[in-house]
């Protein structure tokens, strides 16, 4: 089965690679991704490009990064797990204070066998993360006067790239569904590599499908600055096109099953993922959107209004390995994986499956050159065209057939006869 294989994948070949917004670790899971998928089209946007309020950041590289002390021991070491060095770290060669140490040493009282997962991604900054039993051990070993050399062999490239995938499966309508995840973070497991081995297995599922109703378009991007800066190179296409979508983050354990709905809770996604829970009989927590915290803050923005969801299995902050060395492939599991496609694949099937109409034409359009106007006022006629009038009104992209049926108050099989009608007219689609 598809999930085994890129869950496999994810443990044995991604989870090593130190992923960050920029870099080589990013570009190299997006090579990994192609060579399963050689339709994957990678893209690149320069560093210090203006996207809507931000710029895009330098290209961050990490060679090393180490702590030695004064026998030139390693007592912190980068290559030993990749999250002991707080990302987007400057680069540094100099000794450094006992207390100097301290001020740039992260770690978690409460999780003290855990090490944190800590950015500095647009501040200046350089730092190291440790278990607390670690720090402790340290601040015990080492008399206040001892020195510490401080070695972080990164790179920060103004004139570099931030790198993102797409690939896109063609349906027989031209209006698409969005499925969207990250590849920003290093070695954890939920919060990062969950979200991408299901898109894979979606993928390779959808890939065979036959006769697909709705395009898929899957995007593989660096959270938040990846989301903009996709937004801003595609908003209009998308505006257009994108009748729903999913945004699939922390989607591999087998603790819950849960799920954010777009802002207004009225979209065609958040009715699909309602309907395939309904279906498959799941339990699950739906979060409000005042809890945002992924892409689908960015793609529900004001102006941007893309109808997108998110789907979890433990939302992200709500389980104790988030962001921490804890997050690994003992919580994401082949079964909590599989829990998590089986839910994304059921919600877009029945989101391609649904007849959204979207009205083409801006204000009214003159019924009268379509033959869909009485050139004689009868109450009769005036209130055939009033349904047309009425039907185009909700054929704004967030109402099925369905939804467009109780809102005007007409039968399902006469509001399919109104959508042919009006479709045939070039009036939606």
């Amino acid at each position: 089965m598809s999930t085994i294989k890129y869950y496999n994948l994810g443990k044995n070949v991604l989870y090593p690679i130190c992923r960050s917004l920029t870099g080589a670790g990013t570009k190299k899971t997006l090579r990994i991704i192609k060579k399963e998928f050689p339709k994957l089209k990678i893209n690149k946007i320069k560093s210090k490009t203006k996207i809507f309020d931000w710029h895009v950041p330098a290209e961050w590289n990490i060679r090393d990064a180490f702590v030695l002390d004064k026998n030139n021991k390693k007592i912190i070491n980068f290559k030993e797990n990749n999250l002991h060095l707080v990302g987007y770290s400057i680069p540094v060669n100099k000794k450094v204070s006992k207390k100097e140490l301290f001020k740039h040493l992260h770690s978690l009282p409460k999780q003290p066998n855990a090490i944190p997962y800590i950015t500095s991604y647009y501040k200046k900054y350089w730092g190291f993360c440790v278990s607390h039993y670690k720090k402790n051990e340290i601040f015990k070993k080492y008399s206040n006067s001892e020195k510490f050399k401080i070695v972080i062999k990164s790179n920060l490239n103004s004139n570099g790239n931030l790198n993102y995938g797409e690939l896109v499966i063609k349906g027989t309508s031209k209006q698409e569904i969005l499925i969207s995840t990250y590849i920003c973070h290093p070695s954890m497991a939920n919060n990062e590599l969950s979200g991408p081995i299901v898109s894979m297995s979606l993928i390779d599922y959808f890939n065979k499908v036959k006769k697909l109703k709705k395009t898929l378009r899957f995007i593989f991007i660096p959270e938040t600055i990846g989301s903009i800066v996709y937004l801003s190179k595609n908003l209009s296409k998308l505006k257009k096109e994108v009748i729903g979508g999913f945004n699939l983050s922390c989607i591999g354990d087998e603790k819950n099953h849960s799920c954010m709905l777009s802002k207004y809770e009225n979209s065609p996604s958040d009715k699909a993922i309602l309907e395939t829970y309904k279906k498959l009989r799941i339990k699950f927590t739906k979060h409000s959107f005042l809890e945002r915290g992924s892409d689908e803050r960015q793609y529900n923005s004001p102006g941007i209004d893309l109808p997108i969801s998110s789907i979890f299995r433990t939302k992200y902050g709500k389980f104790k390995e988030y962001h921490t060395s804890l997050d690994d492939f003992n919580l994401v599991t082949k079964k909590g994986i599989k829990g998590g496609f089986t839910v994304a694949k059921e919600a877009i099937n029945i989101l391609s499956k649904k007849i959204i109409p979207k009205n083409i034409i801006l204000c009214e359009p003159n019924m009268g050159k379509r033959n869909l106007y009485p050139t004689i006022s009868t109450k009769k006629d005036k209130k055939k065209t009033r349904i047309f009038m009425d039907f185009l009104q909700y054929a704004d992209g967030r109402n099925d057939l369905e939804a467009i049926s109780k809102l005007i108050k007409i039968d399902n099989f006469y509001i399919k006869k109104i959508y042919n009608k009006l479709k045939k007219e070039g009036l939606v689609v």
